[in-house]
């Protein structure tokens, strides 16, 4: 395609140069700087230049090589500064109106993201069309979904330095293997295939070592368009209950605690437990919480008297005088194999009630 200069432009640009070689001109022969419509024109260029898909790059070398082949021969000197003042004039607003576009483009595209992951994480959408629209961010709901959910002491956004440095990591480490990155309420969340577990594991190592996680929990693989919103569920509930039972572990996983949401389902049967296996260490001096806290440790350490009484930092002779002082209160024996099951499932649902320090 020709130029107004009569010489060849590159195709992809040269629509997009619209009346420059005239401008160009013009500017030699009167000295006149850009007028604002045609600085309009060249910015309403650029943002469809931008809209087609062409690049900057390509865009500011057709301009340059417009510039070189319709230079005005026999520029006096004293019009060159002109020229190229215009040059600069036009090239800037074309740009101008390039970034406004982009600018608008990525908006739009992390408007319809966010709109997507509020559908996917609610389940509000119809599950076919949520479907479809998962495809243009690389998830097939067809197969199962597994997903991790970090926790910080800060919240996660879209746009900090944290979440852009696990994304990185995960990115450069996995490809693009239908691998979905966002933020939700101020937690990091990664939704993975379901039976690739190095995925989330990497997840919860990259947000352990680069943000200020506290912890990460891992939700069980579930299949189809509604499986994420299940696991993403999970996950959360998961959270809760580490941060309920006091957990030390930096990642758990809702596979390994499935014990837990069953106890926690009948919660009248579960505080009836808790009231009348743990209710008369209420009676102790100081109140139940000290002896509710030896009767974990001890059963953290296997119901080792030694390995407890390190975790206390107590003397093994002041934690046997402990488990002593809890027998008599209750009537049960905690070295007992016939007691420790009820102890220990009551001590459980204390924790996941919240009890003593909340009457039930």
């Amino acid at each position: 395609m020709r130029n107004e200069g009569g010489t060849v432009s590159e195709p992809d640009t040269a629509g997009f140069l619209g009346g420059y070689a005239r401008t160009l001109t013009e500017v030699s022969a009167t000295g006149r700087r850009l007028t604002r419509e045609e600085l309009e024109e060249r910015r309403a260029l650029g943002e469809r230049a931008a809209e087609a898909g062409h690049s900057l790059r390509a865009l500011v070398r057709g301009h340059l090589a417009a510039t070189r082949a319709s230079w005005p021969s026999g520029t006096p000197g004293s019009a060159v500064g002109g020229v190229l003042a215009a040059v600069e004039q036009a090239v800037d607003a074309f740009a101008e109106g390039y970034e406004r576009a982009q600018r608008l483009a990525v908006r739009q595209e992390e408007a319809a993201r966010r709109e997507f992951i509020d559908d996917l994480l609610y389940g509000r959408s119809d599950l076919g069309r949520l479907a479809e629209r998962a495809e243009r961010f690389g998830l097939v709901l067809s197969h199962a979904h597994a997903v991790a959910v970090a926790e910080g002491t800060d919240a996660y956004d879209d746009a900090s330095p944290a979440t852009r440095r696990v994304e990185t990591a995960l990115m450069a480490r996995f490809d693009q293997r239908h691998i979905l990155l966002a933020t939700k309420n101020g937690k990091l969340i990664c939704i993975a295939p379901g039976d690739e577990d190095e995925i989330l594991d990497r997840f919860a190592e990259r947000a352990r070592s680069t943000t200020d996680c506290v912890r990460v929990a891992i939700g069980r693989p579930r299949p189809g368009p509604g499986g994420v919103v299940q696991s993403y569920e999970e996950a959360l509930n998961m959270l809760d209950l580490a941060e309920r039972l006091g957990l030390d572990a930096p990642v758990v996983r809702a596979a390994d605690l499935l014990v837990y949401p069953v106890l926690a389902r009948d919660r009248q049967a579960m505080a009836d437990l808790v009231l009348s296996a743990l209710g008369p260490l209420r009676e102790a001096r100081g109140g139940a919480e000290p002896l509710l806290r030896t009767l974990e440790a001890y059963f953290e350490s296997g119901c080792t008297a030694a390995a407890a009484a390190r975790r206390l930092a107590l003397s093994v002779r002041a934690l046997t005088y402990r488990l002593d002082r809890i027998h008599q209160l209750t009537g049960a024996n905690p070295a007992d194999p016939v007691h420790r099951y009820t102890l220990q499932t009551a001590v459980i649902g204390a924790r996941l009630l919240g009890w003593p320090k909340e009457e039930l």
